[in-house]
């Protein structure tokens, strides 16, 4: 068979092609490799203490125990089916009951053990409009607290402050403390930040916002001795501006490029964003079809990059109406009542957003922390039995296109399998054993990357 083409003929299109595609693989390298946290919990500055992480998980695990005494309680509350004849001893694997049992053995370890993932210190929504000199005693004091906690332990695995955002009104203060900060901080350690320090920066309305907090933090890291780059910058997306720029076009691309490999997480500010959708404050909504929209939107720009997805909150908290401890019994009841409609809630927003591909939130009080660990573990729970089968034949196959049942799976299904498996791990939810379970080793998992496992075993 003669080609018409010949081999130099053809080398400047695939020239072209090799140029396209190389800009495209830097620019989708794939999801990040390293592990995000689950929800981002948040407090005033003027609140913050050395101990506050912990406080805030004797205040989470107390309030599960006291409304969620049992597993069959908890999935009353929280409207998932359970089947309550089953014992904990005889129920079969993927059941109903299993499931909620796990849930609820897991979610007490996980508050038991590492409750506050994520914690914001907050100079902005959360903390207010105060004086100058009130706001630099707190900047101080915060980064003191800081340090000590670093230096004792006692920090969780994420952490970071939220400055002002960077319009007219708040720019001067928002860098002011943020010098403030981050200069007490490093004169208190002598050595470092903590390893995954973020800024989070409100409000961002264009690339020029994003572009002066990174040459900010490239001066404050030269001055204090700390290694470039080292803080990384989350962009709080609350207007309709902070999707489209002022030509109409999509601007996360730009404001994501004017970050300089800085930008860690994109947030939605749910309640915020709709606000500025002209939404009336009676119909803004976690579920509102504009905060899904501006989802969708946030997907589509950074899937296949390092650029993680943060979700915004559940307004409504899980908190009692009566207090005291010489309450009747009708008030007993009513504050249950009240708490789990607030769990139902949270709940139903958490497995919306994980539905849709978004595993982190912002929670506001200790008291939502539980039902952020019930949700993201029942997501995963209900999905371990087929997920395992899925992937086991899968990789049986070596990633040839399969069917379990009447599901049909290909190299694409494959990585979104190997990520279920990778990030359930990672938050709690699954255990070694169950991915494991898949065939798949603790390597394999470590590497993320489906194609590079398959490629592995067919060369083996």
């Amino acid at each position: 068979m003669q080609y018409t083409v010949d081999k130099t003929e053809i080398e400047p299109f695939l020239a072209r092609l090799a140029k396209s595609n190389q800009a495209f693989d830097a620019r989708h390298p794939g999801l990040k490799t390293n592990r995000q946290p689950i929800h981002t919990v948040y407090g005033g500055a003027n609140l913050y203490q050395s101990g506050t992480a912990g406080k805030i998980a004797q205040l989470s695990q107390k309030h599960f125990d006291q409304y969620a005494p049992d597993a069959a309680t908890m999935a009353a509350a929280l409207g998932v089916a359970i089947d309550s004849e089953a014992s904990t001893d005889t129920e079969a694997f993927g059941s109903s009951s299993w499931i909620a049992n796990n849930v609820f053995k897991r979610v007490q370890h996980k508050l038991a053990t590492e409750a506050v993932e994520d914690h914001r210190i907050d100079f902005e929504d959360g903390y207010g409009a105060r004086s100058d000199e009130e706001e630099d005693g707190h900047a101080r004091s915060t980064a003191i607290a800081m340090a000590t906690a670093l230096q004792a332990q006692l920090l969780p695995p994420f952490v970071g402050i939220r400055i002002k955002s960077l319009s007219e009104e708040g720019k001067h203060r928002a860098l002011r403390t943020l010098d403030l900060f981050i200069t007490t901080l490093m004169a208190q350690t002598g050595v470092s930040l903590p390893e995954n320090f973020t800024i989070t920066l409100p409000k961002v309305i264009s690339k020029i916002q994003v572009e002066v907090l990174c040459d900010y933090l490239d001066l404050l890291e030269t001055r204090n001795g700390i290694p470039d780059g080292h803080i990384q910058i989350e962009l709080m997306l609350e207007n309709v501006q902070s999707l489209f720029n002022v030509e109409g076009k999509v601007g996360l691309p730009e404001m994501i490029a004017a970050g300089k490999q800085r930008v860690s997480c994109l947030i939605l500010g749910t309640f915020d964003y709709t606000a500025t959708c002209n939404v009336a404050a009676t119909f803004q909504d976690h579920k509102h079809p504009a905060a899904d929209f501006a989802r969708q939107m946030m997907l589509a720009n950074v899937m296949g990059t390092e650029v993680a997805l943060c979700d915004g909150i559940t307004n409504i908290m899980p908190i009692a109406p009566h207090k005291g401890t010489a309450l009747t019994n009708e008030q007993l009841i009513e504050n249950q009542q009240v708490v789990h409609a607030a769990w139902k809630l949270h709940f139903d927003n958490i497995m919306h957003s994980m539905q849709l591909g978004f595993y982190q939130g912002w929670d506001l009080n200790p008291a939502q922390i539980p039902i952020r660990y019930c949700a993201v573990y029942y997501f995963y729970l209900t999905g371990l039995e087929d997920s395992t089968n899925r992937l086991k034949t899968f990789i049986d196959k070596a990633a040839q296109a399969s069917m379990v049942g009447n599901t049909f799976d290909d190299a694409a299904t494959g990585q979104g399998l190997v990520n279920f498996f990778v990030n359930g791990m990672g938050c709690g939810a699954l255990s070694e054993a169950e991915a494991l379970a898949t065939g798949i080793t603790i390597e394999e998992l470590k590497q993320r990357s489906f194609t590079k496992i398959v490629e592995n075993r067919t060369q083996g």
